[in-house]
């Protein structure tokens, strides 16, 4: 068996994607989160967000549990 039978990435290893969020055209493999496993390697199952605006996205978007500092009240 070739090793080239095995792996059908050759026509995503050059593709890129322009990010929705940022506007910036990235690499397809290595900026965008793969969303869809069972699709395989269709350009289709990745992301249209790039990682690093996600990562940002979710930060902002996070809960933000506040600690009150409560004390017994003095009396």
């Amino acid at each position: 068996m070739d090793i080239n039978d095995q792996i059908n990435l050759d026509h995503l290893l050059f593709f890129d994607r322009k990010c929705r969020s940022c506007g910036e055209i990235k690499n397809l493999l290595d900026d965008f989160y793969l969303t869809h496993k069972d699709r395989g390697s269709l350009p289709s199952a990745y992301s249209y967000e790039c990682k690093v605006c996600t990562i940002e996205r979710i930060k902002k978007n996070r809960k933000f549990v506040m600690k009150s500092k409560w004390e017994y009240p003095d009396w």
